[in-house]
């Protein structure tokens, strides 16, 4: 069903109806698509909020990605009519909307480009979408070939549907200069001040074609006619009536009459989508459509994207692993840092996080997200709800509701960095706070930050939550000030742990003693008031309300706050070991672990929109690979490398095609979710969210780097602390790290003691790789047999 090709660069699906929401994506800094394996589409455009050139029926929710996005007859796609003129017969590809079965059918979703390869009725067929480095469109390629013996005549029809594009104004019309169909809108607007804002948009949609078609239609509903888009009536007839559109719903619709001898091949090429203008149009149609333009773009764009590969590679017993570790999961770290998920305000936790995983990939854009966040910084130590990374930007829709917890992930991510790098001089940098001429240094910042989260606690000494912490919908706890985070309070302690342990290493013992001293007070305040006996309670409400504690009927126990106590070391060994086997009973299941249980049924007004979402969706009891990723980190810290291996593998589809087909998704990106509520709900348990949107990536690299291999980053060089699953006998390992590259082999040997290390044949006296040059090291790590037993 599914299957790895070009030395894993390539991950091919050859059916388009095992896994119906099979995707893959591509981006650059401007733009992103989501692209269905049966030709569905999701695209948007920064202009500079996130905009569409191809819309949807509805038009809630048009700014931001949908987990489990559904999919419909009218929903925007990429897709093209082959009409046999001799017989009349006609299918579509790649799949949709006709859904004929065809004899060969191939989705293959590369790290630069999306290809398709089919097979029918005695013609071969390419399809390819590739992206520009810098511009917003689409390139497409189709290629169709006769394989048989006797010539055929075929009608081609590219149909890219454009949408309800405008209440106010919309309309289409085939440009013969051009040689495309330019459909215009105006974007509504209410106030008169807005009109200034609304004449600069890009409200065209163009599709640019290498050839001129024999006919063209512009007016979905004309094209489609009585017969639906699996029979439409312009197809019927011998060409389509080179209508435009007039205030009617518009789409791109092209036809290309052609003979083909046995084995003549053809190809077209088209461009797609936003332009200002025709004089824009006309620019692209030159640079892209010159001699070689479109190659010499597409080559451009590979080249982007190969500089995302990440500092790791590596070679385990399980391949399907290495696969996704080696291409996949840095590509989907990069993307994160490239894009902060198209938006002009990322929320504070999410610019962090999402950044932090760029510490191992272009550590220089990690450096500079903590210069443009602390200088967004109040002078109080608060920092805000988003971070505006335009100069038109404003905070909007979930940045506008207070949450308490964006401090704790300044220390956590930069520590991330730090160990990457080893640039301590980033401390010393001076920095303004927001709408202040005042200057501070980063490390003035952070203490700021790390005495504003510490102060923010009530009486008990837990940490006050507002409308929400890292958990969104979680507004209802304490929108009076009295609630607290059980989680927060955890991470608190943790985050000046962290932060403790960077004073140190930044010759400021002072502050260092000071903040372990406050992470120690924060602990005991959650061991005294938080832990019920068997767990950690998520939070206690305004009403004073403990939840997430044993004697709830729903919401019983939350992933959260035991993984941070993990962190925090609010947990000692006995309660570790308690936790780790409660979670297994409570919460995990053959996808990975879920974030609470039983999920919420029905709406709790204490605790908010969070229990009203559906039972085992999102965080309502879903498996979240963001809070599963944290509790796996947490696992690692605690030395329990059999159970976080075991999880972090579950985070992956696949290799089975059982669990493939369960979760519906290719094996290419880590989703924000899978479905759980897995004792409530087994039927829709595993199933993918598809929305590769999550800091659950740059998580699970750190996991990876810092917990699975042990290759972690201190001030004095590579530290070497492997926690391999106890069924590994033996890795190979590729790090990059600080110039230098590590060829590590990491094996088990009988009569090893205790873990010895060779590098390039010089046994070490401890396991730190220090006085790093830029060259390639030779390293052989020996473990004990019996290092193979796990907690």
């Amino acid at each position: 069903m599914i299957k790895i090709v070009n030395d894993g660069n390539r991950m091919e699906l050859h059916s388009p109806t095992a896994l119906p929401h099979a995707s893959s994506f591509l981006w650059n800094s401007k733009m992103m698509i989501h692209m269905n394996c049966r030709g569905y589409a999701v695209s948007q455009f920064m202009q500079p909020e996130p905009s569409k050139y191809a819309y949807a029926p509805n038009l809630e929710a048009k700014t931001f990605m949908q987990p489990e996005q559904p999919y419909f007859a009218h929903h925007p796609g990429r897709f093209f009519y082959i009409k046999n003129e001799t017989t009349g017969r006609f299918f579509s590809a790649p799949y949709e909307p006709v859904r004929e079965k065809v004899e060969h059918f191939v989705f293959s979703a590369g790290k630069s480009d999306i290809q398709w390869k089919i097979k029918h009725e005695g013609v071969d067929i390419i399809m390819q979408l590739s992206l520009p480095k810098d511009d917003v469109l689409e390139q497409w390629s189709f290629t169709i070939k006769n394989s048989c013996t006797e010539e055929k005549k075929l009608s081609i029809y590219p149909y890219f549907p454009v949408g309800y594009m405008s209440w106010m104004n919309q309309s289409g019309v085939y440009d013969d200069h051009l040689n495309a169909i330019i459909c215009s809108s105006v974007t509504p607007y209410q106030k008169y001040k807005e009109y200034d804002k609304i004449k600069t948009l890009k409200d065209k949609t163009f599709f640019l074609a290498s050839e001129k078609p024999n006919a063209w239609e512009i007016s979905q509903f004309a094209f489609e006619g009585e017969g639906g888009l699996h029979n439409p009536d312009g197809i019927q007839q011998n060409f389509l009536s080179n209508g435009n559109a007039t205030y009617e719903t518009p789409a791109c619709i092209m036809q290309y009459q052609l003979q083909l001898k046995p084995n003549e091949s053809k190809t077209f090429q088209f461009l797609f989508g936003p332009a200002k203008d025709e004089k824009e149009i006309a620019a692209i149609k030159k640079r892209y459509f010159d001699k070689d333009g479109f190659s010499h773009i597409k080559n451009e764009y590979d080249q982007y994207i190969g500089e995302g590969k990440g500092c790791v590679h590596i070679k385990t017993p399980d391949k399907n692993f290495d696969n996704f570790v080696n291409h996949w999961l840095p590509r989907q770290v990069y993307y994160h840092g490239e894009t902060n998920r198209l938006s002009t305000d990322p929320q504070t936790r999410n610019y962090l996080q999402d950044n932090m995983g760029m510490s191992y990939i272009k550590p220089e854009t990690t450096r500079k997200t903590f210069i443009t966040a602390l200088s967004q910084q109040k002078e109080s130590g608060a920092m805000p709800d988003g971070i505006l990374i335009h100069k038109e930007a404003v905070l909007k829709y979930i940045n506008q509701v207070p949450h308490t917890d964006h401090c704790v992930w300044l220390p956590i991510c930069l520590k991330a960095y730090l160990n990457e790098t080893n640039d301590y001089g980033l401390l010393n940098e001076k920095i303004p706070f927001e709408n202040s001429s005042k200057k501070a240094s980063v490390a003035e910042h952070l203490n700021l930050a790390m005495h504003w989260i510490y102060k923010n606690r009530d009486e008990r000494g837990l940490n006050y939550i507002d409308q929400g912490d890292w958990c969104d919908p979680m507004n209802m706890v304490g929108p009076e000030g009295k609630g607290v985070s059980g989680w927060l309070t955890l991470a608190t302690a943790y985050a000046l742990t962290v932060w403790a342990e960077i004073c140190e290493n930044n010759n400021r013992k002072n502050d260092s003693i000071r903040f372990h001293n406050k992470a120690k007070e924060v602990n005991k305040a959650a061991n005294e008031h938080l832990w019920d006996g068997e767990w950690y309670a998520r939070g206690i409400t305004d009403n004073n309300i403990p939840f997430g504690i044993k004697d709830d009927q729903e919401g019983r126990i939350f992933l959260n706050p035991q993984g941070w106590a993990l962190l925090s070391g609010a947990a000692d060994t006995n309660k570790a070991d308690h936790l780790i086997k409660i979670i297994e009973e409570e919460l995990e299941t053959p996808f990975g672990v879920q974030m609470l249980a039983p999920a919420y049924t029905k709406m709790r007004e204490d605790i908010g929109r969070v229990t009203q979402k559906y039972p085992g969706s999102a965080e309502n009891g879903s498996i979240y690979n963001h809070a599963a990723a944290f509790y796996i980190f947490g696992l690692y810290k605690s030395g329990y490398r059999d159970k976080a291996y075991v999880l972090l593998r579950k985070m992956i589809a696949g290799p089975d095609q059982e669990d493939l087909v369960q979760r519906g998704q290719l094996p290419v990106f880590i989703p924000n979710y899978y479905r759980g509520a897995y004792k409530q709900f087994p039927k829709t348990a595993g199933r993918s969210s598809q929305l590769f949107n999550t800091g659950t990536a740059p998580w699970m690299y750190r996991c990876l780097l810092e917990g699975l291999l042990g290759l972690i980053g201190t001030k004095k060089g590579l530290k070497i602390d492997p926690q391999l699953p106890s069924h590994w006998h033996g890795i190979e390992v590729v790090r990059q790290f600080r110039g230098a590259t590590f060829n590590i082999t990491i094996s088990r040997k009988p009569k090893i003691k205790v873990m010895t290390i060779l590098v390039d044949g010089n046994q070490l006296q401890e396991p730190i790789i220090s006085n790093i040059q830029k060259k390639t090291y030779q390293v052989e790590v020996l473990l004990p047999i019996d290092q193979s037993k796990s907690k």
